[in-house]
């Protein structure tokens, strides 16, 4: 009940900001059903913004990184809790030492190598980090996970003659599903929003994903919010309806009949 007393009512403001009619002056109080009613901003968004292209544009991203990084993340996570402490520390520590460097300061290097294979303007660049799980808090928090698990678990699976990977994907992922849920939409919110990368690496207006787009429509006209808030409620579906679908997988991950599993 927070959670929707904090997040709904500045969506509803939004969704009603982008029914107001273009052109005119902001009104002097928000309201939640404008006066007409216009889906105008919409109809100019869509050609201004590159709106169609932008969001295929994201999507492709969003479908090749999301999964890339969940798996490998899974990958290397159930791979450090099972191996030996020695190992484990040495890894943890370093990862907890990349997470304390700053995103930015590993722009340069990756341009550098980006530009060398000659992936720069294409959508490379925004995927190829989910080859090595996209971020270390992934492989953690799988790790802190997999770890969790008796230890019964992985002795059966031994016993039973079960290679490594047959214990990860028979037994081991499937209890903690809600690890996963949650990590699918952390990444893919986190994918989807990205700004900074494609403004890097991305120069084609017909490579530009939906947050360059909505950066075009907010220095095309600034005193035309409609058209720039209609770009934002287009941008803004998907990952609500991520989250919803996580949420659902959350409160249904003990379903004894399997059916959300």
């Amino acid at each position: 009940m927070f959670v929707v007393l904090v997040f709904v009512p500045p969506l509803l403001l939004l969704v009603s900001g982008s029914l107001t009619e273009p052109g005119q002056p902001p009104p002097p109080t928000p309201r939640l059903v404008p006066d007409p009613l216009s889906v105008t901003g919409y109809q100019e968004a869509f050609p201004l913004g590159g709106l169609a292209r932008a969001t295929l544009n994201s999507a492709v991203v969003a479908v090749c990184a999301v999964p890339l990084s969940v798996l490998v993340a899974s990958w290397a996570g159930f791979a450090l809790a099972r191996a030996s402490r020695r190992v484990t520390a040495v890894i943890v520590a370093a990862s907890l030492l990349a997470l304390m460097a700053p995103a930015t300061a590993l722009l340069l290097p990756r341009f550098v190598v980006f530009r060398f294979l000659g992936l720069t303007d294409t959508l490379v660049p925004l995927i190829a980090p989910a080859l090595l799980g996209a971020s270390p808090l992934y492989v953690l928090i799988y790790y802190l996970a997999f770890r969790g698990l008796p230890a019964d678990l992985y002795d059966t699976c031994r016993l039973s003659d079960l290679t490594p990977l047959q214990t990860w994907w028979r037994f081991a992922l499937p209890v903690v599903r809600p690890v996963t849920a949650g990590l699918t939409a952390l990444s893919f919110i986190l994918t989807w929003s990205n700004f900074l990368d494609p403004l890097v690496y991305v120069y084609d207006r017909d490579l530009f994903t939906l947050p360059l787009a909505l950066r075009s429509l907010a220095v095309l006209d600034p005193t035309n919010f409609p058209v720039f808030l209609a770009g934002a409620v287009v941008a803004t579906v998907p990952p609500v309806l991520v989250f919803v679908l996580a949420q659902r997988w959350f409160l249904h991950s003990d379903d004894p009949t399997g059916r959300f599993r």
